[in-house]
């Protein structure tokens, strides 16, 4: 990302944030009450801007034959880039309504990245290794978060009342993403949502 996208995107963030910004702790689990890590949380805030600043850019990796990471949460706009650290060549692809491609057997750096211009989730796969799979979710909003290992997301938010949307892998592709409201004042405070995934979620 270039440095004027980044002062673009910081300016953009202190100015949604404006006055009156609280700490948000969201802790995210299934059904069980059990915490769930590596799951999306994504609050859309009236007046936040929804497309990434011009020139973002982040980085889809394969290195050891597998993706890395094998989950990237972006904003909608983001560019992608899909260097192959490898000895062997890849066929990286994607089927998915939000974004069809493929990149065809290459080593290397691809000469350009792939423009995520649509909300929703892609899968990603390689024509030639079938145990590469990874995913990419794509939110309308600059506030997005992982939860940690201990399931929880955490952010800066402006008062007031939002939307939160909350999803995991392993409820894949088309698994609908929970929503809630999610009320914020002026002093750190805590949320959480459920997902409806059992024990054999891992």
């Amino acid at each position: 990302m270039s440095l004027k996208a980044v002062v673009a995107g910081l300016l953009a963030l202190s100015a949604s944030l404006g006055a009156g910004a609280a700490a948000v702790t969201v802790a995210v689990t299934d059904r069980d009450g059990k915490p769930l890590p590596s799951a999306v949380v994504a609050v859309y805030v009236q007046g936040a801007r929804s497309v990434a600043a011009a020139g973002t850019v982040t980085e889809i990796a394969q290195r050891r034959r597998q993706f890395d990471p094998q989950l990237t949460v972006i904003q909608t706009g983001t560019a992608v880039s899909f260097p192959n650290f490898d000895t062997v060549r890849h066929h990286v692809y994607s089927f998915s309504a939000i974004q069809k491609f493929e990149i065809k057997l290459y080593a290397g750096v691809p000469s350009q990245p792939l423009v995520f211009d649509k909300p929703g989730v892609a899968t990603l796969g390689c024509n030639i290794h079938d145990r590469m799979t990874a995913y990419v979710a794509v939110v309308g909003t600059p506030y997005f978060a992982r939860s940690d290992a201990a399931g929880q997301a955490v952010f800066e938010l402006p008062a007031g009342e939002h939307l939160l949307r909350a999803w995991h892998p392993a409820l894949g592709e088309t698994g609908a993403w929970v929503e809630q409201r999610l009320r914020v004042g002026t002093a750190a405070a805590h949320g959480a949502v459920s997902l409806p995934l059992g024990a054999s979620w891992t």
